[in-house]
């Protein structure tokens, strides 16, 4: 095959497997080059021979990145190219893969993406409202403890 732009081949792979958004394939090269920055400073004995990212590493900072990138629309969005759980990214990767965009060793598999978080969890409950335990209290006038007095 020869060199394509990556817009061509996400436009051939979207021809072969229409599941997910053209923008899913962009996401996920983001977050890779994210999650390899992400990774190298946190341990900076990742030289360039070791750049590979398994599979949960790739969950978590596409994890972070979507955060990151969407705030509290990241599950809408995700789900608005297809993408729906973990392993999704993980069918994205191998597309990618099976283009030669990504790489991988012998030992990555699809396997490697399973759930490892839910997406509600992942996406929704960062942003959603924290309970107190006084919540009601918070709710009442002051100066009224909320009992009749005669």
């Amino acid at each position: 095959m020869q060199d394509l732009e990556f817009s061509e081949i996400i436009e051939l792979i979207c021809k072969e497997d229409p599941r997910f958004d053209r923008k899913a394939y962009t996401f996920i090269r983001q977050a890779l080059d994210h999650t390899v920055k992400d990774l190298k400073k946190r341990a900076p004995e990742r030289t360039a021979k070791s750049q590979h990212v398994s599979g949960p590493e790739l969950l978590t900072g596409v994890r972070d990145f979507a955060l990151e990138q969407y705030g509290p629309l990241a599950k809408t969005v995700l789900n608005s190219w297809g993408i729906t759980r973990c392993t999704d990214f993980g069918d994205l990767v191998f597309n990618l893969i099976d283009y030669n965009v990504f790489s991988k060793t012998d030992s990555d598999r699809r396997e490697d993406f399973g759930e490892i978080y839910d997406f509600e969890e992942a996406f929704v409950k960062p942003f959603a409202p924290k309970r107190g335990r006084n919540r009601r209290n918070s709710l009442e006038v002051p100066g009224n403890s909320g009992s009749s007095s005669n």
